[in-house]
């Protein structure tokens, strides 16, 4: 948890932007091997329920790794977009400086 001394500037908004950023497009590029994994991989069974098994088990993978991707896609736009606004946020002053 960040101590009260510390302040949320641009420069730490964008560099969480980065980091989510970069964590976002490896887990797609992370999402694109798995679907394409499953794609050239399917399974040969004659077994309707271990059809019905994997195609549940293959869907629930993919989808997980979208959903970590889209968070983390979101988690870089919101830190990118707090950046921007507290570089154009005119300087406010806190009580505590007025008393100096």
């Amino acid at each position: 948890m960040a101590s009260p001394t510390e302040t949320t500037t641009p420069l730490r908004c964008l560099t969480g932007a980065l980091v989510a950023g970069t964590l976002g497009i490896l887990l797609y590029r992370l999402t694109q091997a798995i679907a394409y994994s499953f794609t050239t991989h399917p399974l040969h069974s004659q077994s309707q329920i271990a059809q019905s098994l994997s195609v549940a088990i293959r869907t629930l993978v993919v989808g997980l790794s979208t959903m970590a991707t889209g968070i983390f896609g979101l988690a870089a736009l919101g830190l990118i977009g707090l950046g921007i606004q507290l570089m154009l946020q005119p300087k406010s002053i806190s009580p505590q400086d007025s008393q100096d």
